[in-house]
């Protein structure tokens, strides 16, 4: 028995390492993703810099000054050592300055609202290429995508061009979620009422994994979706396809998709309301209801009148 867990104990990290050889993290398809895994990664080496060093010292000491090893350098009246304080404190202070630097750095490139460029990813980007706009809407459990440039609209699909920079802007229609596409891009938060924006581009084609990554009530597990990279003639033969057999997405027919479901099977609109995604960012989607914006209008001028004295 005491061999057996011997075994399994010492096999683990052997598992551990090789069901991280495919991780999507570390394998991205995007040029800010690939970003964000060399931050990461270059964070945990610098990390390993001083927990390592810890590991080994605790395994000497321990076998060093074990009670049956009688030492000839044993001192029990030592106190105090300029260098190994100078080791100590100086060693993760570095470490710790170093880790900021990048922190800081990686921030401000790798803001989700920071547009993605050729200056930024010469190797990704061709100059003067027009970005893709995409509006993203969480439901209860599934995704629509809206393309205004082209009038279409997609349920738990979407699709871009390789090298053309990608513009999500993001809201919800009734709870906060978090739309994530590990291969492309960080993941960022949708919230009914508010816009976010992720800007990605895709390097390669391919079909890749997206999520929410918040929990949000009992169809969670099902809200997922399919991000397709293709070249720049198969989108366009994508767009095709969508417009020649998608139906019509009006007010009404986004309120019958709204209704919560799971497992929403994939699906295209040919023809979109140029004004649905406003509306339903301003939440005034349904019939009778006021936008948003009206009301903070009124609001507005009604603060700005005298009072009466």
């Amino acid at each position: 028995m005491r061999s057996k867990f011997l075994r399994n104990l010492l096999a683990a990290p052997l598992a551990l390492s090789l069901s991280g050889c495919h991780l999507v993290l570390l394998h991205s398809a995007g040029a800010v993703a690939a970003r964000q895994s060399d931050l990461m990664i270059a964070s945990v080496f610098l990390m390993l810099l001083i927990i390592v060093p810890v590991l080994i010292a605790i395994a000497v000491i321990a076998w060093r000054y074990r009670a049956s090893a009688n030492p000839p350098d044993y001192d029990p009246d030592w106190e105090h050592s300029s260098t190994l304080e100078f080791v100590v404190w100086a060693a993760p202070l570095m470490i710790i300055v170093a880790l900021g630097a990048m922190t800081w750095i990686g921030t401000h490139q790798l803001d989700p609202y920071r547009p993605v460029d050729h200056a930024d990813y010469p190797n990704s980007v061709a100059p003067n290429v027009k970005p893709l706009r995409i509006e993203v809407v969480s439901l209860e459990w599934k995704w629509l995508f809206l393309y205004p440039d082209y009038g279409i609209a997609t349920v738990n699909q979407v699709a871009a061009p390789v090298g053309v920079p990608i513009q999500f802007h993001l809201t919800a229609a009734t709870m906060m979620d978090s739309f994530f596409v590990p291969a492309i891009a960080g993941q960022i938060y949708t919230m009914p009422g508010m816009q976010t924006v992720l800007h990605a581009v895709v390097d390669r084609p391919g079909s890749y994994r997206g999520f929410s990554a918040n929990f949000s009530g009992s169809g969670f597990t099902d809200m997922r979706f399919r991000f397709l990279g293709m070249s720049a003639g198969d989108f366009a033969r994508w767009v095709a396809g969508v417009k020649a057999h998608g139906g019509t997405l009006d007010r009404a027919a986004y309120l019958r998709l709204a209704v919560p479901s799971r497992a929403e099977p994939i699906h295209d609109y040919a023809i979109v309301s140029p004004d649905l995604y406003s509306r339903i960012l301003d939440r005034c989607i349904e019939p009778g209801t006021t936008c948003m914006s009206r009301t903070m209008a009124r609001d507005a001028v009604r603060q700005r009148r005298p009072r009466e004295p």
